[in-house]
């Protein structure tokens, strides 16, 4: 195929899924018929499952995105997306020196989520860890406040996995803090009745002091407030209570939902636009058990590979395989030396037995691992042959080397 009509496939977003999916596209579709482009906003890999991490103060790798995609052909453009036209089929993208368009032909969106400041004061006041600056942000700021010598008040707004995994992360990392985690409802209200107790017994030991059924309503300066009149003295506040997709998705005038997901099929196309999909965050994809896939790193995991699965059919003329879309359970981190692995049912609903401490350690340590490693090695285990596209006039498939 002539190299001015090449197939361009961009992927927009090198999070978790949108580095994996392109890495895996780029090995197993030919490069003279398809071209990849990956745009991101950030130079380095994120491990947004570590976020927790680096806040607290502890050292958590970023991996150059040129080192990741090295040797696999992708072109890789670091910038801010503005916008996408997808009558035009075009990205809109800018840096500091300025901005452009990119046109695509297949659009795999994989922009993520980041957090989302609901009450007043919180976006001025609160810090998230949604993203690495945001992270090294509150990092910094428990920095200083550890060097003062007087200690201080942190307060973890949220009681979702991400809330859990900060304020015991802060209360192991920096002892002389005092970290207070606010919840919505009951503490681990998600998690069976021994992995709450575990998890109750952990933040004793840790010194984190828990307020139940509280719902905040502004966030100061040095404080926060909640609605039923306490006042809890905060020298940080660290904002976990939600996130929220970017906006251009619906901007665009992609199928979204209220909350701005794209609305995808079964193969995570955009029930809109076709030629676009949709995985992780972005994507508001039905599970196997008819309910929604919840905001994780493992529905990126499921969402990611139904969508390489789709494209590479697509194109290639294949039968498209029907990927598993589950989500089979929770790994929540309780500092260094602590863990919660919880299962749930089809229906997401807490199985009765959970593992907990030095085993559920080890488990979170793994899957992490593998996770980073993933992403890193795309090209590992599969095949070398690299599939044509069914427009051209080469054979189904080349042999390349390895």
């Amino acid at each position: 195929m002539n190299e001015s009509r090449r197939h361009r496939l961009v992927v927009l977003g090198a999070g978790y899924a949108g580095a994996y999916a392109a890495g895996i596209l780029a090995r197993r579709l030919s490069p003279n018929d398809v071209e990849i482009t990956v745009v991101n906003a950030e130079p380095d890999f994120v491990q947004r499952l570590r976020l927790h991490q680096l806040a607290a103060g502890q050292e958590v790798e970023a991996p150059k995105l040129t080192d990741v995609f090295a040797g696999t052909g992708i072109n890789l453009r670091l910038a801010r997306v503005l916008d996408i036209d997808p009558t035009r089929q075009i990205v809109g993208v800018a840096d500091a020196d300025g901005g452009e368009e990119i046109g695509y032909d297949t659009l795999v969106y994989a922009l993520g989520s980041s957090g989302a400041f609901q009450v007043p004061g919180a976006d001025t006041y609160a810090f998230d860890i949604a993203s690495r600056p945001a992270a090294l942000r509150l990092r910094r700021r428990l920095e200083a406040l550890s060097r003062s010598g007087r200690g201080g008040e942190v307060v973890v707004v949220g009681d979702g996995l991400t809330g859990i995994e900060t304020a015991a992360e802060i209360a192991e990392s920096r002892p002389e803090l005092a970290v207070t985690l606010v919840a919505h409802g009951e503490l681990g209200a998600r998690l069976s009745a021994g992995a709450r107790r575990h998890l109750h017994r952990t933040y004793d030991r840790l010194g984190v002091t828990v307020v139940e059924h509280a719902r905040v309503e502004s966030v100061e300066d040095t404080r926060v407030l909640c609605s039923d009149g306490t006042v809890l003295p905060a020298d940080a506040t660290a904002w976990t209570a939600g996130f929220a997709v970017s906006p251009i998705a619906a901007a665009s005038g992609l199928d979204v939902t209220d909350s701005g997901q794209i609305v995808v099929d079964r193969m995570m196309r955009s029930t809109s636009h076709p030629n676009v999909y949709a995985v992780g965050d972005s994507a508001h994809a039905i599970g196997d058990n008819g309910k929604p896939l919840p905001m994780s790193c493992g529905s990126a995991g499921y969402t990611c590979r139904q969508a390489i699965e789709a494209i590479i059919g697509e194109l290639t003329g294949r039968d498209i395989p029907t990927t598993k879309l589950v989500y089979p359970g929770n790994h929540i981190s309780l500092g260094r030396k602590d863990a919660i692995l919880q299962m749930v049912d089809e229906q997401g609903r807490p199985k009765p037995r959970y593992v907990g401490g030095r085993r559920a350690v080890r488990f979170k340590a793994a899957v992490l691992r593998i996770a980073l490693w993933a992403v890193a090695h795309p090209t590992f285990g599969l095949p070398r042959r690299r599939l044509r596209l069914a427009t051209s006039s080469e054979p189904v498939a080349e042999r390349v080397a390895a």
